[in-house]
């Protein structure tokens, strides 16, 4: 079973005089349990790339990626230049990955209107796939143009890199069949993965004469000793998910009435046994969250277990 992690350290100066700092910190630990990557989310106050790069480089071996970077506000060939400057920092070790994002997320901020976005989604993916695989790339669309000056190229030391896309929407789930190399479902759960996710991604893509993409799956879970007190913090942390459509679709799907009801909590036999049902399910590899809802202790019983099952299935 390949397992990664999602990172995030504190941002409060009272406890950390570094951000990246920290970051690398929690990568060399994670590395050290053997958890196979490190992904990190896209935010205000970081940039979830160059994060990337810096803790690929400081941390030989672990994969790394983001999960995921937003499409609305960037355009492809700057993200492409930098994935690619990434790719090449890490040794073939970076995964970029994309998200449409949410309206409240994308409007206020950028001040660019939330429109159409599965439409731009699949324009930004048919301009950046190219241009993170060769170096070139030539798109005019509607919504997006992108084209490489004829001075541009591979940029030396940099193998291609895999393109994914936070997708589970029917629509989007069609456009990263067809253009992506993989996807980063959140809050899907083993039942929804295996009987509608999976099935229209591989349909997709054979449609399109492309192999099935990579399914990577993040799991919010911890191995704990207190169950309820990490029941209770997961409620207060993943409520912000059940505001968001997307994700409140997809967790009423499974069956479930909150983001929370689909973290693994309890002990390590408890969580083992639900990470195994996503493997069923036809995940191709498990990305960790929440590991810290409880603190450092619980995080290192989390990540303990998953490099076990990393190393023994």
């Amino acid at each position: 079973m390949d397992i990664g992690v999602a990172l995030a350290a504190s941002t409060d100066p009272a406890r950390t005089a570094n951000y990246v700092d920290a970051v690398v910190d929690q990568a060399r630990d994670a590395a050290a349990a053997g958890l196979r990557s490190a992904w990190f989310g896209q935010r205000f106050d970081y940039d979830a790339v160059t994060l990337a790069a810096l803790v690929g480089r400081e941390v030989p071996g672990l994969a790394v990626g983001t999960s995921a970077v937003p499409v609305f506000g960037r355009h492809p060939l700057v993200l492409g230049a930098n994935a690619v400057t990434a790719q090449a920092a890490t040794e073939g070790r970076f995964r970029l990955g994309l998200a449409i994002g949410a309206k409240f997320l994308i409007e206020e901020p950028f001040g660019v209107a939330f429109e159409r976005p599965v439409a731009r989604l699949r324009e930004f993916l048919a301009a950046i796939g190219p241009a993170v695989a060769t170096g070139r790339t030539d798109f005019r669309g509607e919504l997006v143009t992108a084209v490489t000056p004829e001075r541009g190229g591979p940029l030396p030391g940099a193998a291609p890199v895999p393109v994914l896309v936070a997708a589970m929407g029917p629509q989007a789930l069609r456009a990263s069949g067809e253009l992506a190399d993989g996807i980063l479902p959140f809050l899907a759960g083993p039942r929804t993965l295996e009987n509608r996710i999976i099935p229209a991604l591989a349909g997709a893509a054979r449609a399109a004469g492309r192999p099935a993409p990579r399914v990577v799956a993040l799991v919010a879970a911890v191995v704990t000793e207190d169950p309820d007190a990490v029941r209770g913090a997961a409620a207060d942390q993943m409520g912000f998910y059940d505001n968001v459509p997307s994700y409140a679709k997809v967790v009423a799907e499974e069956g479930a009435s909150r983001a929370a009801d689909l973290a693994l909590i309890g002990d390590a036999a408890a969580v083992a046994a639900g990470l195994r049902r996503y493997r069923d399910a036809g995940v191709d590899e498990i990305v960790l969250t929440q590991t810290d809802l409880h603190g450092p202790e619980d995080r290192r019983r989390t990540w303990e277990l998953a490099g076990s099952l990393t190393t023994g299935g």
